[in-house]
């Protein structure tokens, strides 16, 4: 008996290796073949001498909002495999939900508190996950033809500084109901291992009759598009050509057998006569399920409070359906470096956010008061499109030749982009400069240069003394004038001796 109890525990041991084995086997697959897809589509993408900061270049009006597409064919997004989008969402304005061929982090710009009495909503249609989210009569009822009771997934308030994290395939749809305009800035990465069509982002729409001109257009020559004028909000963009929702092209008798309608809705849910553009305004304030926080909740929340630190990939913290989508990266409390006289980073992975580690990307947000230096630096494993939320400042970026691709000014509203490995320097003007990073990296690492904790804080001083050619006196300032990490204050010129 005791040696069928032995044999059977060996066997269940024996089982459960296995499927550890099997399932780190495949998780390396696939984080393997991501990195060497990215690597193999963007080949000769990195060739370049000089790179620009670039604003939208169309731009597209829609009923409640504005849409306005970075240029897709510029050098610095071919070579990150991205492409960049700006949303403003009016009062009351929804931008239709849509899914898209490769994942995408959104970074809300502007947005009001999220206790104030306006606030955006957001959510995400996680595919075969239940809809959690019910009313009190929908409860007790089995029939969900009754009445106006409804059901449906998670809604999330969305805030200044929020980072969001959705999926490729992954419909969602955002909402603006505060009294000033919602900014939502994303970048799509298309040369993710989840992207398995072309390198052009496609927008699949579930609903209006989107303008053709929203969806990629790598590869075809810039057109510099502003459509949609004033006078086309609200059903006077007729001229434009249409894309169509998905809908569109499906019978109708298969429509109305599908959802068990009638063939007059059928026809009507392909929006086909719709001229409102992607982001609608809601006559009425928009109605859905959404519980309020208790006075705890709002405590914790404004301390911080909820799950952070290092995640374990062993799929019982997490599951997909209860995945956190959200993170505010403006908290100056989760800096990862503070400098009282110059600013702070704060970082976004997959450590923190954990579905980034299954899209592959992360984020950095930057804060410099004026005349405020972030050290030299390298991106080690990722490239980094940097898009200025605030302010302005000279950027400088050099190649592995020692030369300079960028070197000028940047302002709010403008996108630059640090390829991997090129050594980038930043430096605030006279009011300030802040920017988001997204990064092509769940865990993206940067390597600093100058100050504490610095590539040249590493090397011996005599090695420095002879690489540069210089004394050994020159190179212990080198070493050790700067004291600060990461970011520096504007301070004058120092002797400053070793810490």
């Amino acid at each position: 008996m005791a040696s069928s109890a032995s044999l059977l525990s060996l066997a269940l041991c024996s089982l459960l290796l296995f499927q550890v084995c099997s399932a780190q086997f495949e998780t390396g697959r696939v984080w393997g073949s991501s990195r060497s897809q990215r690597k193999s589509q963007q080949q000769n993408e990195c060739q370049f001498r000089r790179i620009n900061a670039q604003e939208p270049d169309r731009r597209i009006t829609s009923e409640a909002g504005i849409t306005e597409i970075w240029d897709e064919n510029d050098d610095q997004f071919r070579c990150a495999g991205v492409a960049a989008i700006r949303h403003t969402i009016e009062q009351r304005g929804l931008l239709l939900p849509a899914y898209s061929n490769a994942p995408k982090l959104i970074y809300v710009d502007q947005g009001k508190n999220m206790w104030s009495a306006g606030r955006g909503y957001h959510s995400a249609a996680i595919p075969g996950c239940p809809e959690t989210y019910q009313s009190e009569q929908e409860s007790e009822s089995r029939d969900p033809r009754q009445g106006s009771r409804d059901q449906h997934q998670k809604i999330r308030k969305i805030r200044q500084g929020d980072i969001i994290a959705i999926p490729a395939g992954v419909a969602d749809w955002f909402y603006n109901d505060g009294q000033s305009p919602l900014v939502l800035v994303q970048i799509m990465d298309t040369s993710n291992f989840a992207n398995q069509l072309d390198q052009n982002f496609r927008k699949f729409f579930l609903a209006g009759n989107p303008q053709r001109e929203i969806q990629g257009q790598r590869g075809q020559p810039s057109r510099h598009l502003y459509r949609g004028s004033e006078k086309g909000r609200g059903g006077g963009g007729g001229q434009e050509q249409r894309s169509g929702n998905i809908f569109q092209a499906f019978d109708e008798q298969f429509l109305a057998e599908a959802f068990n309608i009638d063939t007059d809705l059928a026809r009507r849910i392909k929006n086909e006569n719709d001229n409102r553009g992607i982001i609608v305004r809601v006559e009425e304030q928009l109605e859905f399920l959404s519980p309020e926080f208790s006075e705890e909740e709002r405590r914790q929340s404004s301390q911080g409070g909820g799950r952070t630190g290092r995640w374990s990939a062993n799929g019982i913290e997490e599951t997909f359906c209860t995945a956190k989508l959200r993170h505010n990266i403006n908290d100056p409390s989760r800096a990862d470096i503070f400098n009282p006289r110059a600013g702070r980073l704060t970082t976004v992975n997959s450590f923190n956010l954990p579905i980034l580690r299954y899209i592959q990307l992360s984020a950095q947000k930057g804060f410099l008061y004026r005349n405020a230096i972030m050290t030299p630096h390298w991106n080690m494993n990722a490239h980094s499109i940097n898009y200025i939320t605030r302010g302005s400042g000279q950027i400088q970026i050099v190649n592995e030749n020692g030369e300079s691709v960028f070197d000028g000014q940047v302002q709010e509203g403008q996108i630059i982009t640090a390829p991997q490995n090129f050594a980038v320097i930043k430096r605030a003007g006279s009011d300030g400069l802040e920017w988001i990073s997204f990064k092509t990296n769940d865990n993206a690492k940067i390597n600093q240069i100058a100050g504490r904790a610095s590539t040249i804080r590493a090397i011996p001083q005599d090695v420095l003394a002879n690489a540069f050619a210089i004394s050994r006196e020159e190179a212990q300032r080198i070493k050790f004038n700067r004291r600060e990490i990461g970011i520096f204050s504007p301070e004058t010129r120092s002797r400053g001796r070793r810490d």
